[in-house]
Parts: structure tokens; C-alpha cells; sequence
């Protein structure tokens, strides 16, 4: 066996050996009596002096002048307690760290929304996670829903809180909401006048659309339900997001269909009225890769989860 193996071997034993003979050496410095520091640690007199022994055997060095009437710390054993101590401390200190993390109480989660989810419901979690979760750093990203599945796959984020349309293997969804969809009318237009919307009130309307691809959510779904009441809407604009679509409403340009949510921008000049079909609702999905395995990440989660169950629908219900 070559000689630097050997003190490598004999290095690795030394650290083991002195943090379990630390807390007998600090009992003992810091009572200086080995009868009471052996009963604070629950052990009998003659283990508790083999221990000192070896320890000091180990250090090559004599940490406390003893004899019949007194214990006291030599000037070896004075400094060396400090440092006892601080490494004692920083031991249960990386083991608290290590269980939390394993907990998910403490790290880092990044997590993407959509910018329709950001006008209501990513700021209430924001809040919750801050105030029930305080270990935990969300980070956020704006994205469409197609960039945050991309995004999941390539753990860019971890977590996406987005409307559902493209389901891919290793991506999980969960619906933690569902709003309403309303009509945005410019406020001198004929039919804000009206406290609800007919299906034959939009027959020949012009119309701001969502795009197919920035908006392909929305557009569908929109679309679809026009075509399942007949309307025959006379699409002048297509635009990728939300707030520029009730911007053009305000600007005189056409009807819109948004998510109640859009009320939020507080555009003046445009009223929203609700929907003549039952089933004119979005949802709204939190999604996150099979394969992650962060503690906090899950701990997040769940949380979201259940905060949405429990104040979710009931918020969107008020707008």
C-alpha cells in the first residue's frame, strides 16, 4: 500500500473518529467536570475519558490538564474548543440544509405563464407560495403555451401555467381553473347597450380574432363555438395576444371574445358582456415534465393545486 494512500485511508478515519469525539470534548471543555459532561450526554464516566484519550492520541496533543480535584483546558484545548464548536455547529447545519431541501422547503422553481394567466391568477399564487412557502425563489417567464411545453421538455422551467392544447408524452396537466369567455365591445357600439349577448347578435360583426398560431387556444375555441351557434363573424384582425386584442377593441376596429380575466387590464372605452352558450369557458392547466424530480418542485405543486381548488374558481367567478 503506497504511503499516500495510506494517509488518504488514515485522513478519512481521523474525520470520522473527531466529529464523534467532538461532543465529548466540548461537554467536557465546557463543564470541566467528566462525571456532569458525562451524564449531559448520556453515557458513564469511563467511555467519556477513553473517548478523550483517543481524541487526543488522534491530534497528537494534550487538550486538558487533569488530576483528582480539578479538569482544565490546556492552551492547545482553548483553541481548539472554538473551532470544536464551529465545526459541531456547521455539521448540524449541513444536515438541516440537506432535509430541507429533501423536504422541498428550500430551492429554486421556475415557473411559466401566459400572460392572460398573469393579469389574475399567477399574482394570487405569487403571494400564497411567498407567504405559506418562504424557502422557496419563483422565478417566472412569460411564454405561450406552446413555448412552455418546449420549455418543460428542455427543463428550461419547471412548471407552466397555460391552456392546454398540446398534450405530449412526458408532459402532465392538471385544470386548476376555468373562466368564462366574454364579449369586449367598444363602449359606443350598439350592443354594449345590452346586459347579455345573443349568438345572433354577432352575425356580420367584424371581428378581432386570435392568430392561429400565437393565440391557436383561443382561436379554436372561439372559432369553434361560433360555428356550433352559426354565427357568421367577419374576422378583420388576427393578434397573438390579449391585451392588444381589447386594444383594437377600444380603438373601434371590432368585437372580441376574451377570457373574463381580460377585464383586469382596465382598458377604458371597452365594456365586457357575457355569453349566450354554457359551455363559454377557458381553462387554465398547470403542467410539469414526468421526469422532474425536485422536492421544491413538487412541494409547489401540490400547493398550487390546492390553492387553486380552494380560491380559483370562486375568484373567477367575480370577474
Amino acid at each position: 500500500m503506497s504511503k499516500l494512500y495510506s494517509a488518504s485511508i488514515n485522513t478519512q478515519i481521523d474525520m470520522i473518529i473527531e466529529l464523534n469525539h467532538l461532543r465529548c470534548f466540548v461537554a467536557v471543555a465546557e463543564e470541566l467536570h467528566f462525571g456532569r459532561a458525562a451524564t449531559r450526554l448520556f453515557m458513564t464516566q469511563p467511555p467519556l475519558s477513553r473517548q478523550i484519550q483517543l481524541l487526543e492520541q488522534a491530534l497528537d496533543l494534550v487538550l486538558f490538564e487533569r488530576n483528582s480535584r480539578s479538569v482544565k483546558l490546556t492552551a492547545a484545548g482553548r483553541a481548539y474548543y472554538e473551532d470544536a464548536v464551529r465545526i459541531l455547529r456547521l455539521s448540524t447545519q449541513a444536515v438541516d440544509s440537506a432535509r430541507r431541501v429533501a423536504r422541498g422547503d428550500v430551492g429554486q422553481v421556475t415557473m411559466g405563464f401566459t400572460a392572460v394567466s398573469g393579469y389574475h391568477l399567477v399574482p394570487g399564487l405569487i403571494a400564497a407560495v411567498r407567504d405559506e412557502l418562504p424557502g422557496i425563489r419563483l422565478v417566472l417567464k412569460e411564454m405561450v403555451s406552446l413555448q412552455q411545453v418546449k420549455a418543460l421538455e428542455s427543463r428550461e422551467i419547471d412548471l407552466g401555467v397555460m391552456r392546454a392544447q398540446f398534450f405530449m408524452h412526458g408532459i402532465e396537466f392538471q385544470r386548476i381553473a376555468r373562466e368564462p369567455l366574454q364579449l369586449a365591445i367598444p363602449i359606443g357600439h350598439p350592443l354594449a347597450k345590452r346586459r347579455a349577448i345573443a349568438a345572433r347578435d354577432l352575425d356580420g360583426q367584424p371581428f378581432v380574432m386570435y392568430s392561429h398560431d400565437g393565440g391557436k387556444y383561443f382561436h379554436d375555441r372561439i372559432a369553434g363555438l361560433l360555428a356550433a351557434s352559426g354565427v357568421q363573424a367577419d374576422y378583420v384582425q388576427y393578434i397573438d395576444q390579449t391585451h392588444t386584442i381589447v386594444a383594437l377593441v377600444r380603438a373601434g376596429v371590432g368585437v372580441a371574445i376574451v377570457p373574463a380575466s381580460a377585464r383586469e387590464l382596465c382598458f377604458e372605452g371597452v365594456v365586457f358582456r357575457p355569453l349566450w352558450a354554457q359551455d363559454a369557458y377557458a381553462d387554465i392547466d398547470l403542467a410539469w415534465s414526468e421526469e422532474q424530480t425536485n422536492p421544491a418542485v413538487e412541494n409547489v405543486r401540490r400547493f398550487a393545486v390546492a390553492h387553486f381548488a380552494r380560491i380559483g374558481e370562486r375568484a373567477l367567478k367575480k370577474l
